[in-house]
């Protein structure tokens, strides 16, 4: 019986290897494709002087408001220079931005980007003065101020120049300061929503079956129901905090739906094909068709004692070579099968999506073409 038992156990083992592995739909956590409703960043902006620099800042005759600037700030700090005209270079005018975090006190800190607004070519080596940062209600919410980091160089000599990047902006780690707590605190949500960031129906009613499967284990109620394909209503059990709640939620795992698309980029020839694209079976010939024209002037002499001139005579030559033309069945009910199908082709990336194109247009592409 156990002789048997073992012969049984390998024949299935050798089927399953010859099935090849099950393909397992990821698993994502709901934090990562759903956020809470009304919990959400701010935009901060604010305007200010960066100085500092190596003569590489704004030009004070092209850059007027560079040089208003500088002169409010040094009457501000008791220098009066209104009577003088500034010519220097190393201050330039830039325009700083920042993400408010929800829910963030007075004296936390926050990372600010920089973006010169004048003539200045580089901010590297720069520090920012003190900028006040506003939010959509006109309101100061942060004070950013530190030294620059410009991932970006340029350089420049007589004859040549050398640049890397973009040198004309640039971060402050940690360099705003919170000076005011948003109006809004958690406590205060009137009602508990899921947000999901890629809106589908059916990732709508997975989060909710996956929701109140985990609290009917753990609070013996449901609490979540979908509303429609972007939101799911949740009813906190009473019974747990509202943070801790949350965080359970957010920790659960479902697999999310998506829509069949093929995303294409003709400037840089990036194919993105999702995981249930599908292409009917069609039989597909692709040729390339290379033109050549060269250009070889030829010099006519004119005869000895005939008073003619010497004159450029064009000779244009002009070739044309096409390759490729072989037909080819491309077609699957898997990604892992159309990938094999295209490569089959042996193609470029243009010439891929040329393909596609050609595909949707006659009907046997089952998926969004989006081309950017």
């Amino acid at each position: 019986m156990r002789p048997l038992l073992i012969l049984l156990a390998g024949i299935i083992a050798l089927c399953i290897g010859l099935m090849g592995p099950v393909r397992a739909q990821a698993m994502v956590r709901i934090k990562d494709i759903a956020s809470l409703q009304g919990v959400r960043e701010n935009q901060l902006v604010g305007y200010g002087l960066v100085v500092g620099l190596k003569g590489s800042g704004d030009s004070l005759r092209n850059a007027p408001f560079t040089e208003q600037s500088l002169q409010s700030m040094l009457d501000s700090l008791g220098v009066n220079v209104r009577e003088n005209r500034l010519r220097t270079r190393n201050v330039a005018a830039v325009v700083v931005t920042a993400n408010m975090p929800p829910f963030i006190g007075k004296g936390s800190r926050i990372d600010v980007s920089i973006a010169s607004l004048g003539d200045a070519t580089s901010l590297a080596g720069g520090t920012l003065i003190a900028t006040p940062l506003l939010g959509a209600d006109g309101s100061v919410y942060a004070v950013a101020q530190g030294a620059i980091a410009v991932s970006g160089f340029a350089e420049e000599g007589q004859a040549e120049s050398l640049s890397q990047g973009i040198p004309t902006g640039g971060r402050v780690p940690n360099g705003a300061l919170i000076e005011r707590d948003l109006p809004a605190t958690f406590a205060r949500i009137p009602d508990l929503v899921l947000e999901l960031k890629n809106p589908d129906f059916v990732t709508a009613v997975r989060i909710t079956d996956t929701i109140n499967r985990h609290s009917r284990e753990r609070y013996g109620v449901t609490v979540a129901k979908e509303r429609d394909y972007r939101t799911v209503d949740l009813v906190p059990p009473g019974k747990i905090s509202l943070t801790r709640f949350i965080a359970e939620i957010e920790s659960l795992r479902v697999s999310p739906d998506q829509v069949a698309r093929v995303v294409v980029d003709e400037r840089t020839g990036t194919v993105v094909i999702g995981r249930d694209v599908q292409i009917t079976t069609v039989a597909i010939t692709h040729g390339n068709l290379t033109v050549r024209i060269t250009e070889t002037p030829e010099v006519s002499q004119p005869l000895p004692f005939s008073n003619g001139q010497t004159v450029a005579v064009p000779n244009t030559s002009i070739t044309a070579a096409q390759s490729g033309g072989q037909l080819a069945l491309v077609g699957g009910t898997d990604l892992p099968t159309l990938v094999r199908g295209l490569n089959r082709i042996g193609l470029k990336p243009t010439g891929i999506i040329a393909i596609l194109q050609a595909i949707k247009s006659a009907g046997a592409l089952q998926a969004e073409l989006v081309v950017q």
